[in-house]
């Protein structure tokens, strides 16, 4: 792979030949020293919750990557030093302000700052992305994330998995059959968001070239411990392998 700050990303079993793709663009809450000194003036409270990275969605990247003896890839900085989902045009590509919390270091941040930032951290882990995407003809990407059990305000989110999908729905629809099929489970379609942002991960790598996805949200409270992580990781294998032989055979019939 190309040389790049080690702040960029990091790589899991770059070298296997699966052809599954493990992506965690949220995966870190880490503030590189080239951004306001490594702090960007919030507590650490505030760089544990939601907004600075999904919650225990790296723990499952890399215990699904293993499941499934696939490579994966993960960010290593805070969506909100600049947020790798979100395309360049996007206005939450540098927040400023998150989920009612000003952010100190991102207040002043010109185009010139976030131009900066992009090059150093958001231009890499896609790079990355690319090279390994294109190894093999048939890559298949699955794309962690997590959420918030409730929002302020609002009620208690019910679902224990969310599958999101935009118009390729190859992978996905026998997915969430599989998972609805789960008498423990109650999985969301398209929730607790709907689908794709145009330019955000999922539409840069896969849809737009044609690769089968999908993006599961876990719930964070269910994802917290390196234990749990590993469950619904060695869970979502089997699950995901099934996903796959079906789509093919649909594609084949």
């Amino acid at each position: 792979m190309t040389e790049v700050p080690i702040e960029a990303f990091h790589l899991h079993g770059a070298a296997r030949k699966s052809r599954w793709l493990i992506t965690c663009d949220h995966a870190s809450n880490n503030v590189p020293p080239c951004v306001g000194g490594g702090s960007l003036g919030l507590p650490d409270a505030d760089m544990q919750r939601h907004i600075a990275y999904d919650v225990g969605a790296a723990g499952v990247t890399w215990a699904l990557a293993d499941a499934l003896n696939a490579p994966a890839i993960l960010s290593n900085f805070t969506r909100m030093v600049i947020d790798p989902n979100r395309g360049l045009d996007d206005p939450t590509l540098l927040m400023k302000l998150y989920d009612g919390t000003i952010i100190p270091a991102n207040r002043a941040a010109d185009e010139v700052e976030k131009a900066r930032r992009v090059d150093a951290f958001y231009a890499p882990y896609h790079a990355a992305l690319t090279e390994l995407a294109a190894r093999q003809d048939d890559t298949v990407i699955i794309a962690i994330h997590s959420f918030t059990p409730q929002l302020n305000g609002r009620p208690a989110r019910p679902w224990h998995i969310g599958i999101l999908h935009a118009f390729d729905d190859r992978l996905s629809d026998p997915l969430l059959a599989l998972l609805q099929s789960e008498d423990d489970l109650c999985v969301g379609d398209n929730e607790p968001y709907a689908g794709h942002l145009p330019g955000d991960a999922v539409d840069r790598h896969a849809l737009q070239m044609g690769r089968a996805n999908a993006l599961i949200e876990l719930r964070s409270d269910l994802i917290e411990t390196s234990d749990q992580q590993i469950v619904w990781a060695k869970r979502l294998a089997p699950i995901l392998t099934q996903a796959l032989i079906q789509m093919e055979a649909k594609d084949a019939g």
